[in-house]
Protein backbone atom coordinates (compact mmCIF):
# COMPACT_ATOMS: atom_id res chain seq x y z
CA UNK A 1 0.00 0.00 0.00
CA UNK A 2 1.24 3.37 -1.31
CA UNK A 3 1.96 5.60 1.57
CA UNK A 4 -0.37 8.18 0.91
CA UNK A 5 -3.39 5.86 1.92
CA UNK A 6 -2.08 5.12 5.16
CA UNK A 7 -4.01 5.86 8.10
CA UNK A 8 -2.51 8.73 10.20
CA UNK A 9 -3.88 11.00 13.18
CA UNK A 10 -3.04 14.72 14.16
CA UNK A 11 -3.56 15.14 17.68
CA UNK A 12 -6.17 12.08 17.75
CA UNK A 13 -7.86 13.58 14.89
CA UNK A 14 -7.94 10.14 12.76
CA UNK A 15 -7.16 10.31 8.83
CA UNK A 16 -7.80 7.67 6.59
CA UNK A 17 -5.15 8.91 3.54
CA UNK A 18 -2.70 11.94 3.32
CA UNK A 19 -4.57 13.84 1.15
CA UNK A 20 -6.39 17.65 2.47
CA UNK A 21 -8.97 19.80 0.48
CA UNK A 22 -7.12 22.94 1.20
CA UNK A 23 -9.28 25.98 2.15
CA UNK A 24 -10.86 27.15 -0.87
CA UNK A 25 -13.41 30.34 -0.97
CA UNK A 26 -16.47 28.85 -2.86
CA UNK A 27 -18.86 31.96 -2.80
CA UNK A 28 -21.65 29.43 -1.68
CA UNK A 29 -22.50 31.00 1.81
CA UNK A 30 -25.04 32.91 2.50
CA UNK A 31 -24.91 36.59 1.95
CA UNK A 32 -24.84 36.84 6.21
CA UNK A 33 -22.12 33.66 6.13
CA UNK A 34 -24.57 31.15 6.86
CA UNK A 35 -24.31 27.74 5.66
CA UNK A 36 -26.31 26.98 2.57
CA UNK A 37 -27.85 23.57 0.61
CA UNK A 38 -25.68 24.25 -2.07
CA UNK A 39 -22.51 24.36 0.14
CA UNK A 40 -23.79 21.54 2.00
CA UNK A 41 -23.82 19.32 -1.03
CA UNK A 42 -20.69 20.35 -2.24
CA UNK A 43 -19.15 19.26 1.11
CA UNK A 44 -21.06 15.72 0.91
CA UNK A 45 -19.04 15.95 -2.69
CA UNK A 46 -15.86 16.58 -1.94
CA UNK A 47 -16.17 13.68 1.50
CA UNK A 48 -16.93 11.47 -1.34
CA UNK A 49 -14.53 11.88 -3.12
CA UNK A 50 -11.87 10.45 -0.71
CA UNK A 51 -10.43 12.68 0.98
CA UNK A 52 -8.71 12.24 4.64
CA UNK A 53 -9.65 15.75 5.46
CA UNK A 54 -11.41 18.64 4.31
CA UNK A 55 -10.96 22.29 5.27
CA UNK A 56 -13.26 24.55 4.91
CA UNK A 57 -13.33 27.98 3.07
CA UNK A 58 -12.17 31.07 5.37
CA UNK A 59 -14.91 31.87 8.03
CA UNK A 60 -14.85 35.00 9.33
CA UNK A 61 -14.63 35.32 13.04
CA UNK A 62 -15.45 39.00 13.36
CA UNK A 63 -18.16 41.18 10.75
CA UNK A 64 -15.41 43.27 10.66
CA UNK A 65 -12.98 40.62 9.45
CA UNK A 66 -15.43 39.57 6.06
CA UNK A 67 -12.96 39.70 2.76
CA UNK A 68 -15.92 38.97 0.49
CA UNK A 69 -19.40 38.26 -0.65
CA UNK A 70 -20.93 34.42 -0.10
CA UNK A 71 -18.28 34.06 2.60
CA UNK A 72 -18.20 31.27 5.26
CA UNK A 73 -19.04 33.07 8.74
CA UNK A 74 -18.56 31.98 12.29
CA UNK A 75 -18.91 35.12 14.17
CA UNK A 76 -22.29 34.38 15.55
CA UNK A 77 -23.82 31.56 17.55
CA UNK A 78 -26.59 32.05 14.89
CA UNK A 79 -25.20 29.90 12.55
CA UNK A 80 -24.67 27.03 14.65
CA UNK A 81 -27.43 25.00 12.81
CA UNK A 82 -26.07 25.19 9.24
CA UNK A 83 -22.45 24.75 10.65
CA UNK A 84 -23.32 21.28 12.76
CA UNK A 85 -25.26 20.02 9.56
CA UNK A 86 -21.62 20.60 7.50
CA UNK A 87 -20.03 18.45 9.57
CA UNK A 88 -22.77 15.58 10.06
CA UNK A 89 -22.39 16.06 6.06
CA UNK A 90 -18.67 15.21 6.04
CA UNK A 91 -18.69 12.59 8.99
CA UNK A 92 -21.42 10.71 6.76
CA UNK A 93 -18.57 10.16 4.34
CA UNK A 94 -16.00 8.89 6.65
CA UNK A 95 -13.92 12.16 5.97
CA UNK A 96 -13.09 14.91 8.48
CA UNK A 97 -13.61 18.40 8.59
CA UNK A 98 -11.69 21.46 9.88
CA UNK A 99 -12.98 25.04 9.77
CA UNK A 100 -10.76 27.50 8.89
CA UNK A 101 -10.92 30.75 10.83
CA UNK A 102 -10.04 34.16 9.80
CA UNK A 103 -9.73 37.84 9.40
CA UNK A 104 -8.88 39.61 6.40
CA UNK A 105 -7.80 43.30 8.02
CA UNK A 106 -6.64 45.06 6.11
CA UNK A 107 -8.20 43.56 3.19
CA UNK A 108 -11.44 43.50 4.58
CA UNK A 109 -14.56 44.70 2.31
CA UNK A 110 -15.43 47.95 3.25
CA UNK A 111 -18.76 47.70 0.73
CA UNK A 112 -19.33 44.46 2.87
CA UNK A 113 -18.86 45.65 6.10
CA UNK A 114 -19.67 49.14 6.23
CA UNK A 115 -16.72 49.83 8.12
CA UNK A 116 -12.78 51.27 7.39
CA UNK A 117 -10.59 48.02 7.14
CA UNK A 118 -8.26 47.33 9.86
CA UNK A 119 -4.69 46.58 9.71
CA UNK A 120 -1.65 46.21 11.90
CA UNK A 121 -0.33 49.33 10.84
CA UNK A 122 -2.19 52.25 7.93
CA UNK A 123 0.72 51.32 4.81
CA UNK A 124 0.43 53.49 1.88
CA UNK A 125 0.77 52.09 -1.21
CA UNK A 126 -0.13 48.39 -0.90
CA UNK A 127 -4.51 48.63 -1.50
CA UNK A 128 -6.53 51.47 -2.65
CA UNK A 129 -8.91 53.28 0.44
CA UNK A 130 -7.98 54.43 3.80
CA UNK A 131 -7.05 51.26 6.46
CA UNK A 132 -6.84 51.88 9.87
CA UNK A 133 -3.97 50.78 12.70
CA UNK A 134 -5.43 48.64 15.40
CA UNK A 135 -5.70 49.60 18.51
CA UNK A 136 -4.16 47.09 21.38
CA UNK A 137 -7.58 46.87 22.76
CA UNK A 138 -9.00 46.19 19.56
CA UNK A 139 -6.05 43.14 18.90
CA UNK A 140 -7.26 41.89 22.54
CA UNK A 141 -11.28 42.02 21.38
CA UNK A 142 -10.30 39.83 17.73
CA UNK A 143 -8.25 37.51 19.81
CA UNK A 144 -10.91 36.80 21.75
CA UNK A 145 -13.21 36.61 18.28
CA UNK A 146 -10.35 33.84 17.40
CA UNK A 147 -11.16 31.72 20.20
CA UNK A 148 -14.85 32.38 20.58
CA UNK A 149 -15.17 30.88 16.77
CA UNK A 150 -13.47 27.71 17.67
CA UNK A 151 -15.59 27.16 20.62
CA UNK A 152 -18.36 27.38 18.18
CA UNK A 153 -16.47 25.26 15.65
CA UNK A 154 -15.96 22.16 18.16
CA UNK A 155 -19.74 22.66 19.35
CA UNK A 156 -20.93 22.39 15.70
CA UNK A 157 -18.69 19.10 15.80
CA UNK A 158 -15.84 19.81 13.75
CA UNK A 159 -12.74 17.50 14.07
CA UNK A 160 -10.65 20.84 13.95
CA UNK A 161 -9.90 24.30 13.42
CA UNK A 162 -7.22 25.58 11.42
CA UNK A 163 -5.66 29.40 12.14
CA UNK A 164 -5.84 31.50 8.56
CA UNK A 165 -2.38 33.21 8.74
CA UNK A 166 -1.30 33.20 5.23
CA UNK A 167 -2.24 35.07 1.70
CA UNK A 168 -2.10 38.72 3.49
CA UNK A 169 -5.07 38.05 5.92
CA UNK A 170 -4.76 39.71 9.21
CA UNK A 171 -2.70 37.34 10.73
CA UNK A 172 -0.42 37.24 7.77
CA UNK A 173 -0.01 41.26 7.98
CA UNK A 174 0.69 41.33 11.59
CA UNK A 175 4.10 38.29 10.34
CA UNK A 176 5.20 40.41 7.38
CA UNK A 177 7.27 43.47 7.62
CA UNK A 178 5.87 45.21 4.44
CA UNK A 179 2.54 45.78 6.50
CA UNK A 180 3.23 45.78 9.66
CA UNK A 181 5.15 49.04 10.91
CA UNK A 182 4.29 49.28 14.09
CA UNK A 183 6.58 50.53 16.93
CA UNK A 184 5.03 48.28 19.99
CA UNK A 185 5.60 45.16 20.99
CA UNK A 186 3.70 43.56 17.77
CA UNK A 187 6.17 45.03 15.53
CA UNK A 188 9.86 44.96 14.99
CA UNK A 189 11.71 41.77 15.11
CA UNK A 190 9.87 38.51 13.93
CA UNK A 191 9.26 37.24 17.92
CA UNK A 192 7.02 40.56 18.40
CA UNK A 193 5.12 40.11 14.48
CA UNK A 194 4.53 36.92 15.78
CA UNK A 195 2.73 37.94 18.92
CA UNK A 196 -0.60 38.11 17.41
CA UNK A 197 -0.65 34.69 15.75
CA UNK A 198 0.98 33.03 19.39
CA UNK A 199 -2.28 35.15 21.17
CA UNK A 200 -4.61 33.97 18.76
CA UNK A 201 -3.19 30.05 18.96
CA UNK A 202 -3.73 30.86 22.97
CA UNK A 203 -7.09 32.05 22.75
CA UNK A 204 -7.84 28.87 20.89
CA UNK A 205 -6.48 26.09 22.62
CA UNK A 206 -8.62 27.89 25.94
CA UNK A 207 -11.23 27.45 23.87
CA UNK A 208 -11.17 23.85 22.77
CA UNK A 209 -8.77 22.28 25.16
CA UNK A 210 -5.90 20.55 24.56
CA UNK A 211 -7.12 17.12 23.09
CA UNK A 212 -8.90 19.60 20.22
CA UNK A 213 -6.65 19.68 16.82
CA UNK A 214 -5.35 23.28 16.18
CA UNK A 215 -3.70 23.68 12.77
CA UNK A 216 -2.82 26.91 11.12
CA UNK A 217 -2.15 27.99 7.53
CA UNK A 218 1.08 30.60 6.91
CA UNK A 219 2.96 31.91 4.17
CA UNK A 220 6.52 30.12 3.32
CA UNK A 221 7.21 33.90 1.91
CA UNK A 222 4.98 37.04 1.16
CA UNK A 223 6.53 37.41 -2.54
CA UNK A 224 6.99 41.37 -1.90
CA UNK A 225 9.23 43.79 -1.94
CA UNK A 226 9.86 43.77 2.34
CA UNK A 227 7.83 40.75 2.33
CA UNK A 228 7.78 37.85 5.29
CA UNK A 229 11.06 35.59 4.51
CA UNK A 230 11.69 32.19 4.86
CA UNK A 231 14.39 33.00 7.77
CA UNK A 232 11.19 34.44 9.68
CA UNK A 233 8.64 31.88 8.81
CA UNK A 234 10.94 29.31 10.13
CA UNK A 235 12.10 31.00 13.48
CA UNK A 236 7.75 31.74 13.26
CA UNK A 237 6.88 27.79 13.03
CA UNK A 238 9.25 26.82 15.87
CA UNK A 239 7.35 29.33 18.36
CA UNK A 240 4.21 28.06 17.13
CA UNK A 241 5.04 24.75 17.73
CA UNK A 242 6.64 25.42 21.19
CA UNK A 243 3.34 27.61 21.75
CA UNK A 244 1.09 23.79 21.57
CA UNK A 245 -0.05 24.15 17.98
CA UNK A 246 -0.79 20.64 16.02
CA UNK A 247 0.52 21.01 12.53
CA UNK A 248 1.33 23.76 9.81
CA UNK A 249 0.05 24.02 6.37
CA UNK A 250 2.59 25.95 4.50
CA UNK A 251 1.43 28.22 1.32
CA UNK A 252 2.95 31.30 -0.02
CA UNK A 253 2.10 34.77 -1.45
CA UNK A 254 -0.94 37.63 -0.94
CA UNK A 255 -3.33 39.01 -2.90
CA UNK A 256 -0.84 41.51 -4.16
CA UNK A 257 2.07 39.23 -5.07
CA UNK A 258 1.39 39.41 -8.67
CA UNK A 259 4.08 38.87 -10.86
CA UNK A 260 6.64 37.54 -8.19
CA UNK A 261 5.01 34.62 -7.00
CA UNK A 262 5.29 31.18 -8.13
CA UNK A 263 3.45 30.60 -10.95
CA UNK A 264 0.13 29.05 -10.46
CA UNK A 265 -1.00 28.54 -13.74
CA UNK A 266 0.36 26.25 -16.48
CA UNK A 267 1.60 23.77 -14.36
CA UNK A 268 2.14 21.08 -17.23
CA UNK A 269 5.29 18.91 -16.07
CA UNK A 270 6.44 17.69 -13.03
CA UNK A 271 8.94 19.80 -12.01
CA UNK A 272 6.53 22.95 -11.86
CA UNK A 273 4.77 21.03 -9.22
CA UNK A 274 4.82 21.48 -5.56
CA UNK A 275 6.24 25.19 -5.99
CA UNK A 276 6.94 25.92 -2.15
CA UNK A 277 8.91 22.41 -1.39
CA UNK A 278 12.15 23.51 -0.91
CA UNK A 279 10.33 25.61 1.98
CA UNK A 280 8.61 22.58 3.56
CA UNK A 281 11.77 20.91 3.55
CA UNK A 282 13.74 23.33 5.34
CA UNK A 283 10.43 24.01 7.90
CA UNK A 284 10.54 20.30 8.17
CA UNK A 285 14.03 20.00 9.25
CA UNK A 286 13.05 23.28 12.04
CA UNK A 287 9.44 21.73 13.40
CA UNK A 288 8.40 18.27 14.75
CA UNK A 289 4.90 18.61 13.91
CA UNK A 290 3.16 17.54 11.01
CA UNK A 291 3.33 19.63 7.96
CA UNK A 292 1.00 19.88 5.13
CA UNK A 293 1.99 20.97 1.73
CA UNK A 294 -0.30 23.42 -0.85
CA UNK A 295 0.42 25.03 -3.81
CA UNK A 296 0.39 23.48 -7.39
CA UNK A 297 0.24 19.73 -6.27
CA UNK A 298 -1.51 17.91 -9.56
CA UNK A 299 0.39 14.38 -9.90
CA UNK A 300 -0.23 11.10 -7.27
CA UNK A 301 3.79 10.54 -8.06
CA UNK A 302 5.03 13.55 -7.15
CA UNK A 303 2.76 13.84 -3.88
CA UNK A 304 3.65 10.56 -2.38
CA UNK A 305 7.55 10.92 -3.74
CA UNK A 306 7.42 14.60 -1.44
CA UNK A 307 6.41 12.17 1.65
CA UNK A 308 8.54 9.37 1.48
CA UNK A 309 11.44 11.72 0.98
CA UNK A 310 10.49 14.20 4.23
CA UNK A 311 9.67 17.33 2.22
CA UNK A 312 6.23 17.32 3.72
CA UNK A 313 3.42 14.79 5.97
CA UNK A 314 0.30 15.28 4.16
CA UNK A 315 -0.57 16.75 0.23
CA UNK A 316 -3.00 19.57 0.17
CA UNK A 317 -4.89 20.57 -3.25
CA UNK A 318 -7.46 23.15 -4.03
CA UNK A 319 -8.52 23.79 -7.41
CA UNK A 320 -7.72 20.46 -8.63
CA UNK A 321 -10.70 19.18 -6.43
CA UNK A 322 -12.61 22.22 -7.82
CA UNK A 323 -12.94 20.44 -10.86
CA UNK A 324 -12.53 16.02 -9.74
CA UNK A 325 -13.74 16.68 -6.27
CA UNK A 326 -13.67 12.63 -6.41
CA UNK A 327 -9.78 13.03 -7.88
CA UNK A 328 -8.84 10.76 -4.36
CA UNK A 329 -10.91 8.22 -4.79
CA UNK A 330 -9.89 7.86 -8.49
CA UNK A 331 -6.50 7.81 -7.67
CA UNK A 332 -7.31 5.08 -4.75
CA UNK A 333 -9.04 2.91 -7.32
CA UNK A 334 -6.24 2.48 -9.29
CA UNK A 335 -6.39 5.64 -12.27
CA UNK A 336 -3.30 7.68 -11.49
CA UNK A 337 -3.50 9.99 -14.21
CA UNK A 338 -2.94 13.21 -12.95
CA UNK A 339 -5.52 15.96 -11.94
CA UNK A 340 -7.02 17.24 -14.53
CA UNK A 341 -7.02 20.86 -13.60
CA UNK A 342 -5.57 23.12 -16.32
CA UNK A 343 -4.79 25.45 -13.76
CA UNK A 344 -6.35 28.67 -15.91
CA UNK A 345 -8.45 30.60 -12.70
CA UNK A 346 -11.03 30.60 -14.62
CA UNK A 347 -12.84 28.81 -11.66
CA UNK A 348 -13.42 31.78 -9.35
CA UNK A 349 -15.50 33.56 -12.37
CA UNK A 350 -19.10 32.28 -11.28
CA UNK A 351 -17.81 32.44 -7.71
CA UNK A 352 -17.22 35.78 -8.07
CA UNK A 353 -20.67 35.99 -9.96
CA UNK A 354 -22.44 34.75 -7.31
CA UNK A 355 -22.80 31.12 -9.02
CA UNK A 356 -20.52 29.41 -6.57
CA UNK A 357 -17.39 27.98 -8.01
CA UNK A 358 -16.98 25.19 -10.33
CA UNK A 359 -14.98 23.95 -13.32
CA UNK A 360 -15.85 26.49 -16.38
CA UNK A 361 -13.56 24.25 -18.57
CA UNK A 362 -15.33 21.20 -17.33
CA UNK A 363 -19.24 22.27 -17.45
CA UNK A 364 -18.11 23.83 -21.35
CA UNK A 365 -16.91 20.06 -22.09
CA UNK A 366 -20.21 18.59 -20.81
CA UNK A 367 -21.87 20.73 -23.11
CA UNK A 368 -20.36 19.83 -26.16
CA UNK A 369 -20.65 15.96 -24.95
Amino acid sequence: MSVMFETTAIKGMTLKNRFVRSATWEGMAGEDGACTPKLLDLMGELAKGGLGMIITSHAYVQKEGQAGPWQLGIYDDRFMDGLRKMADTVHAHDSRVVIQLAHAGFFANPKLTGQTPLAPSNVEGLAKGPRRELQQDEIREIVGAFGEAARRARSAGFDGVQIHAAHGYLLSQFLSPAFNKRQDEYGGPVENRAKAALEVLQSVRGAVGEDFPVLIKMNCQDFVEDGLPLEDTLKVGVLLEQGGLDAIELSGGTMISGKFIPSRGGIKTEEKEAYFRDSAKALKEKVGIPLILVGGNRSFNVGERLVQEGYADYISMSRPLIREPHLIQRWADGDFEKARCLSDNQCFGPAMAGKGIYCVVEEKENKKE
